[in-house]
């Protein structure tokens, strides 16, 4: 059998590797239990996702890397780096009037990372404005998901 060969555009590479480890984090993060290595896997393809999408990405595509590595950070218990990509997510949605579930996530996101931090009350505050968000999502199903996931933090 012979192989043949496949010529991306580096758009299309970028692409292709930013969804390719993207889509690899999440199946991890469903995992009840990870290895060392897995752990290590996970976070190097969050940030690699992210990176990827830096080069070709829109404003959308780096909120939710950033969404992502938070997410990452705080499965994995770390207050200050989850704290970080949280607050850069916000900041990016924010400076790119980027609004809907996007938006709800990112104060998800930063509920989250107060909780791994033991900061409640940061933690309902920003439960409070994802739900405010969540008013104005245009999809019902956007909707209950990010409501559901509120609801596990």
């Amino acid at each position: 059998m012979e192989a043949t060969e496949t010529k991306l555009t580096i758009e299309e590479f970028h692409r292709k590797l930013a969804v390719s480890c993207f889509n690899k984090v999440w199946d991890l993060l469903e995992k009840k239990e990870r290895t060392q290595s897995e752990i290590d896997s996970m976070i190097h393809m969050a940030h690699t996702s992210r990176y990827h999408w830096e080069m070709i990405g829109q404003p959308v595509n780096l909120s939710r890397g950033e969404w992502q590595i938070s997410r990452v950070y705080s499965v994995l218990g770390r207050f200050e780096p989850s704290l970080y990509h949280a607050k850069r997510n916000l900041e990016i949605c924010l400076r790119n009037n980027i609004g809907d579930f996007d938006l709800a996530f990112a104060y998800e996101a930063l509920a989250r990372a107060y909780k791994v931090g033991g900061n409640e009350v940061e933690v309902e505050k920003y439960k409070q404005l994802a739900i405010e968000a969540s008013k104005n999502i245009e999809k019902d199903g956007d909707r209950k998901v990010v409501l559901s996931d509120l609801e596990t933090i």
